[in-house]
């Protein structure tokens, strides 16, 4: 082979280690499995409020129907990061359309419960409030850096699901009562988690700042 002439893939004799670095990097496709379980949960959504609503929400089976979907699309909130990350499917429409999803769900639920009458007003205020400032405040630092989901705000997320999934359910006697403890648990982790964010997004934005003046 001339001197100067670029190594290709196809320059590769069979037998000897591929050069990763030579290689071409293949984009990664849209049209996945991960980013399939994202666009199924925001397609769940309306199908999930229009059970619920039914007969105004008195329907037991309606309700049970109604917490189906919305336990199969919290499943798939579970898996989708999951497949991106193991099989490398990342792509920048998963990032952002995965959160859309998460809050599009928990919104519905909470915006459909308190106009059912089932669930106060101020806690469904709070609790958007606080998911859609936390949104602002990604975008507020996102060209700073990114900070990492806490456990905390796992926990925020898991305890909002199980909370509205009892709520959903046409539920008696104690484990009717159970959901409000539940729900009140949910409330006050989304809060400090959301106080949490607000000082970590300014902390990165100060050391940002001083780390380009120095």
């Amino acid at each position: 082979m001339p001197a100067g002439t670029p190594i290709t893939a196809t320059d590769i004799r069979p037998g000897l280690p591929r050069d990763p670095v030579a290689d071409p990097v293949s984009p990664v496709s849209i049209y996945n499995i991960a980013n399939a379980l994202t666009v199924l949960r925001l397609l769940l959504v309306p199908v999930f409020v229009v059970f619920l609503l039914v007969d105004s929400g008195e329907s037991a089976a309606w309700r049970i129907a109604a917490w189906g979907v919305f336990a199969l699309a919290a499943i798939t909130d579970r898996f989708d990061g999951q497949v991106a990350r193991s099989r490398s499917l990342v792509t920048d429409f998963g990032k952002i359309a995965d959160p859309i999803a998460d809050k599009a769900l928990n919104g519905a639920a909470l915006i459909a419960l308190s106009a059912l009458g089932e669930l106060a007003w101020w806690v469904t205020v709070v609790i958007l409030t606080r998911e859609i400032g936390v949104t602002l405040l990604r975008f507020w630092v996102i060209k700073r850096g990114v900070i990492p989901a806490s456990k905390g705000g796992k926990l925020k997320t898991l305890l909002q699901t199980v909370a509205l999934g009892l709520y959903i359910l046409p539920l008696t006697g104690w484990l009717a009562t159970a959901r409000v403890y539940v729900m009140a648990a949910a409330l006050l982790v989304t809060v400090v988690t959301g106080l949490d964010y607000i000082h970590r997004a300014c902390r990165l934005r100060r050391r940002t700042s001083s780390a380009r003046l120095a």
